[in-house]
């Protein structure tokens, strides 16, 4: 039993060094990569920081430097295992074959070769470092040189990179060297996904309308903006103006700031997020005390929108690198997706609505019971963000030819929006015309009306019977 128990023990302490080691994750990783085709090839070009290669044990000689020169026969195995299996290239819908390793390189972190493709190219095809380096083998780069067959430069390319287990946080920078010399760069979080370099419209169209639908589903500030519009005007028609406004206009500021026509001030996220709690709460509070005409409300909907609008392009920002030359294309799907998911969200909510006015509640009482929730929630949200606004300094622009332009643009933008403004309320009235039963029997009435007033005015006409002449 004692023997037993002493294996047990030996195997234990044979055991923790490779578990210690597994468990040495670094926290920040980045790795930077240029994907390039050319002719019937396509580089790929890769650095990443030796520490994250965390199974190999690298030579080291000192208090920890780098043997450079052994550790040269261990690189080429290490970017095979650590680098080429963690991500796929695709050709056209193809997957490409795994890449070789042409060529392999330590690096300083002080080295900034990788912010052009030629640099990198012939700094990792160049010599190595002198072995007389002092380094600590945990502060060096790894830089890679790939290469695999395509068929053609002209393709459209793809690649999935899955290099999330390399940290705890992973941050991937791929640059795109078309065959034009057109650089694309895209950075990411974690694993993005099948990420296409170079996208045909429909695929980025696809792509976009579904980041529009989940955006908005997983938006709760939205919603809950989208319930209060809602909760007094539970028939789809009536319904119809109210969030048609409210579309328009949240599409023309998205569109207008992915064109860089908003600000560009530290401040004014902040202040968009406060300005959108404010509409919840205002939103809240006039279905407490009366929400007024669908005309009224459709309005009011078209002035909150603009900010919603803003709202939704700060979260569409980063993705428009996926776009690719189709950005047009992009913005218009996402709306299309943020569309479907307020459809969805309205077939829901407006019978759940109906449900609950009609077996829980009083339709009044019940209107004022959510809104006030709705208020409340919103209120909080309106102060943390109003405090988070407060800690920026506001500063006035500087008066430049920049600025006047940039005040052309939005006088221009404004301009338009009166247009719109014009054009929707004009819809507006003829479609709350022929969507009021009321409207043709009022007419009716009114006409029956003005008949019996009519009638003594033929009283007033001479009588030449001849009773009445005698």
């Amino acid at each position: 039993m004692i023997r037993v128990h002493r294996l047990l023990l030996s195997a234990l302490l044979l055991f923790l060094p490779c578990f210690a080691r597994a468990h040495d994750i670094p926290n920040d990783v980045t790795v930077q990569m240029f994907v390039k085709p050319e002719g019937q090839h396509l580089h790929v070009l890769v650095r990443v920081p030796l520490k994250a290669m965390r199974d190999i044990r690298f030579p080291q000689r000192g208090p920890g430097y780098l043997d450079i020169a052994q550790a040269g026969a261990l690189l080429p195995g290490a970017a095979k295992l650590w680098i080429a299996g963690f991500f796929e290239m695709y050709e056209d819908e193809n997957l490409l074959p795994n890449p070789e390793v042409r060529a392999t390189r330590i690096s300083l972190p002080s080295d900034f070769s990788f912010r052009s493709y030629e640099n990198a190219l012939a700094h990792v095809s160049g010599p190595p470092l002198p072995n007389s380096t002092d380094i600590y083998w945990d502060h060096t780069l790894l830089d890679v040189l790939f290469d695999t067959p395509i068929q053609s430069d002209r393709s459209r390319f793809s690649i999935q990179p899955r290099f999330a287990r390399l940290g705890l946080r992973v941050i991937t920078v791929v640059r795109f060297v078309l065959p034009g010399g057109e650089v694309r760069a895209f950075e990411f979080d974690g694993d993005p996904g099948l990420v296409r370099l170079d996208p045909r419209w429909y695929q980025a169209a696809l792509r976009f309308v579904n980041l529009g639908f989940l955006h908005i589903l997983d938006g709760t500030d939205h919603l809950l903006f989208l319930f209060c519009l809602v909760i007094p005007f539970r028939r789809l028609r009536a319904l119809i103006p109210v969030v048609t406004a409210f579309t328009v206009a949240h599409s023309i500021t998205l569109m207008a700031s992915a064109y860089n026509f908003a600000p560009d001030f530290l401040w004014f996220p902040p202040l968009i997020e406060t300005l959108i709690a404010a509409s919840i709460v205002y939103m809240a509070l006039e279905n407490i005390v009366g929400a007024g005409s669908v005309e009224r409300r459709w309005m009011i909907a078209f002035g909150f929108g603009l900010v919603h609008g803003f709202g939704f392009s700060f979260a569409l920002r980063r993705s428009l690198q996926f776009a690719g030359t189709h950005l047009l294309t992009s913005l218009l799907s996402f709306n299309v997706g943020v569309e479907l998911g307020q459809l969805l969200v309205l077939v829901l909510l407006i019978p759940l609505l109906q449900l609950f006015f009609r077996y829980a509640v009083a339709e009044r009482m019940g209107t004022v019971l959510l809104s006030a929730i709705v208020a409340h929630t919103a209120w909080h949200w309106m102060l943390d963000r109003g405090g988070v606004l407060r800690q920026f300094r506001f500063e006035w622009p500087v008066l430049d030819g920049a600025l006047l332009l940039t005040l052309l643009h939005w006088l221009m933008f404004l301009v338009i929006l009166g247009g719109i403004l014009w054009l929707f309320h004009t819809a507006s009235r003829w479609w709350t015309t022929r969507t009021t039963p009321s409207a043709g029997k009022s007419a009716n009435s009114t006409a029956r009306a003005l008949l019996p007033a009519m009638e003594p005015a033929t009283s007033l006409e001479p009588d030449l019977s001849s009773d009445h002449l005698n």
